[in-house]
């Protein structure tokens, strides 16, 4: 079975005291407003509307968890960024993410949703800048790959891995469209090798 496919969804938490106490490995989607976060978890889930997809910034406002049949967690964490909410409302979002990243145990890996038409954001650095000293691994989708040509898309994919390259043992990077569904198994590769050993089946088995 694909290890994202038919995710649940489980609960929505507005502030950090909510988080329920983890029950199995978690992986973590962030990005900036309108980024294509809730199109690519749709498309790795292969369901259309497990997240909701908005053209308008900003309208995930909740920390939203899945689950799938192999016991693993998806954390749909709010998009950061330009979006049209008052700045306490943005602070209250930011407090969130900032909290669930850095003392959520059952964290095993961040997946960082990037707009391939305008990546590493001085919000996307300042957001890698904060969360690689924790040592745990980041899978960057350069999402809207569609959008551009071969050359230009295939460009843009060695540009953000040069400038990640310090990080190159911690940090990966691949191109995706939700649209084309393309990349999937890729993510899918590369988040099953963070579980190697840790994910756990329903019969409680380990993978």
């Amino acid at each position: 079975m694909p290890l994202f496919r038919h995710a649940e969804f489980v609960t929505s938490i507005a502030k950090p005291a909510g988080l329920p106490v983890a029950k199995g490995p978690e992986i973590a989607f962030v990005g900036r407003s309108n980024a294509g976060k809730s199109s690519a978890i749709n498309a790795l889930v292969g369901h259309t509307r497990l997240a909701y997809v908005s053209k308008t910034p900003g309208r995930t406002q909740l920390l939203n968890l899945f689950r799938t049949p192999a016991g693993l967690y998806l954390v749909d964490l709010p998009g950061f960024g330009f979006a049209k909410v008052p700045e306490a409302v943005r602070r209250g979002w930011a407090d969130l993410i900032e909290r669930y990243l850095h003392e959520r145990e059952a964290l095993v890996g961040l997946i960082h949703i990037m707009d391939v038409r305008h990546p590493l954001t001085a919000l996307d650095r300042q957001l890698l800048d904060w969360f690689l000293p924790s040592g745990k691994p980041v899978h960057v989708l350069l999402t809207k790959a569609d959008k551009l040509s071969h050359g230009a898309r295939t460009a843009t994919l060695a540009q953000v891995r040069r400038a990640l390259a310090p990080w190159s043992g911690q940090v990966t990077v691949q191109l995706f469209s939700a649209l084309r569904k393309q990349g999937v198994e890729e993510v899918e590769t590369v988040v099953g090798g963070w579980l190697t050993g840790i994910l756990l089946e329903p019969d409680g088995a380990h993978i």
